[in-house]
């Protein structure tokens, strides 16, 4: 199999552009890797690519779940793989898009997918509701420090995995995340630029998605059903809030850029700590040649580890 090009990194810097372009260039299709954009209907708000937009490269996994349904690791590793078995087959190149590390991932490398357990699950997320989400992370501090390293306090969705897990295997949940080895061989190009170029853009991008009609696009979804997962997405949560009366809709907007900026930061931590990954600046002129010269490197086999390559500006993990 031909090596994948993933292009990952923060939200707002262009990954969408630059997949396109390199699709075009080598002759690829495009396998979606953000989590929110395998919804229907969820569009504005992701900033997914209109059907026009996509320069006639075939996009997939996008649309294929509905709202109402909760988005599923294990599930996408076996859509995604199935996808690029059927791009080799018709000769293409797959070129994976997206910021959702753990979908990359997934995609990318071996990992395990323990069971579920909708009593044990119910029952955290109760807990949530009752004590909070910094208080279960503190009970996986005690139980699983790594795991508990790399999830956020107020990431409730992940605590109540990492939890489950634990209670379900009794093994650690970071037992169970995968490691830096491809299981599929890939090439990954990461997206960075400086941080008030990069708050800047996503201050453009939240004002978009209001004049476009994000406010009209959740309202929409809400009256079909929105799951947990898909509620709980950054610039739908804020929307619901305002529609509900505990937000303006300036505050709305304000909570939806600093959200996506929180987002951004974690994206960068999440992908800078693996040193598989070779950054480029997303504002240069000649981004595409680089990113080029990258893959071309790749499949020679020349192409190390980042860390042989000149140190990039990873100014959002700083």
């Amino acid at each position: 199999m031909s090596l994948v090009v993933a292009v990952v990194g923060p939200t707002a810097t262009g990954k969408s552009d630059l997949g396109i372009a390199l699709a075009t260039e080598l002759g690829g299709e495009i396998v979606n890797a953000d989590a929110m954009q395998l919804y229907r209907g969820m569009d504005i708000g992701t900033a997914k690519l209109r059907p026009h937009e996509r320069g006639g490269i075939a996009h997939h996994l996008l649309d294929v779940l509905d709202p109402h349904e909760d988005a599923s690791v294990a599930d996408y590793q076996t859509m995604a793989r199935a996808e690029l078995v059927g791009i080799e087959a018709r000769g293409a190149r797959a070129v994976a898009v997206g910021g959702s590390g753990l979908y990359v991932r997934a995609l990318l490398d071996a990992m395990e997918f323990p069971g579920t357990d909708a009593g044990v699950r119910d029952a955290l997320e109760a807990r949530v509701e009752a004590e909070g989400a910094r208080a279960l992370h503190a009970e996986l501090e005690a139980v699983d420090p790594a795991a508990a390293a790399g999830i956020g306090p107020r990431n409730a969705r992940r605590i109540v995995r990492a939890l489950e897990v634990i209670t379900l295997t009794g093994r650690p949940y970071s037992a169970s995340l995968p490691q830096h080895v491809y299981e599929v061989p890939a090439v990954q190009i990461g997206l960075d630029c400086d941080r008030a170029t990069l708050d800047a853009r996503i201050e453009g991008r939240v004002e978009r998605m209001w004049s476009q009609g994000l406010v009209e696009e959740v309202e929409a979804l809400l009256a079909r059903g929105l799951g947990r997962t898909a509620s709980r997405a950054v610039g739908y949560a804020e929307v619901i809030a305002m529609l509900d009366g505990r937000l303006t809709a300036a505050q709305a907007r304000e909570a939806t850029a600093a959200g996506t900026r929180r987002l951004a930061r974690k994206q960068m931590g999440w992908f800078g700590r693996d040193p598989r990954v070779h950054w480029l600046d997303a504002q240069a002129p000649d981004l595409l040649d680089r990113a080029l010269d990258l893959v071309r490197r790749a499949d020679a086999g020349t192409l190390g580890l980042a860390t042989e390559d000149p140190a990039p500006r990873r100014t959002l993990g700083s």
